[in-house]
């Protein structure tokens, strides 16, 4: 019996890193690149099921940007890392308020894309070193919204847990309680920040600088 392989499809222009890239997943044990698109358009038209999808930004047409909502709404379940060359908060923020689940740039070592992809498929927001000091100097500013969400301390350290690409199980894990306490909070978390996923709530924090 064949051990599971994780299904990827590839959106990238630029075609001989995207051709790298598939090579590398190719030959990588437990993945399978089933598919790859040099634009949304083509995307959109021959996209198979599968598990993730590595986007860009830049695209020819639509960007990777607008690509989001499309893709999510024809396969609700997949989970979609940007892969790209820009780091500008802009970016980060209009991704992961679109959907996105990770943020990679395109430096990242092709074995901790490999680790990003494992782990986004167990719930996590995997994002590269540079944008993961970005999002710690927003976290060190003081929350500038002007708003106090009247979130408990639990709240707050749930919240700051999802920033940091934390999925919900390893937060149980982490905070000793059930991982159904954890959904009990995530859904308060969410009423408060009158939000609707945990996208939001990251690009929210974010944007706000809510966490403490």
């Amino acid at each position: 019996m064949e051990n599971r392989e994780i299904s990827i499809a590839i959106v990238e222009d630029h075609r001989d890193f995207r051709e790298g890239l598939v090579n590398f997943i190719s030959f990588s044990p437990g993945y399978s690149c089933l598919a790859n698109f040099s634009s949304v358009e083509a995307a959109l038209a021959g996209l198979p099921e599968v598990e993730v999808v590595l986007l860009d930004i830049n695209l020819p047409g639509k960007s990777g940007i607008e690509a989001l909502p499309l893709i999510k709404d024809k396969y609700p379940e997949v989970r979609i890392i940007m892969m790209t060359i820009f780091d500008d908060s802009e970016n980060i923020f209009n991704a992961m308020q679109a959907g996105a689940d990770g943020y990679l740039l395109k430096n990242t070592p092709p074995l901790k894309i490999l680790s990003a992809i494992d782990e986004v498929v167990s719930g996590g927001a995997p994002m590269s070193p540079y944008i993961a000091r970005k999002v710690v100097d927003f976290f060190n500013k003081k929350n500038q919204s002007g708003i106090d969400y009247e979130l408990t301390q639990r709240e707050n350290e749930i919240l700051a847990l999802l920033v940091d690409g934390i999925d919900s199980h390893t937060i149980a894990d982490k905070l000793f309680i059930s991982y159904e306490t954890v959904r009990n909070h995530l859904r308060n978390i969410y009423r408060k920040l009158q939000v609707t996923s945990k996208a939001q709530a990251v690009s929210k924090a974010l944007r706000e600088n809510l966490i403490k």
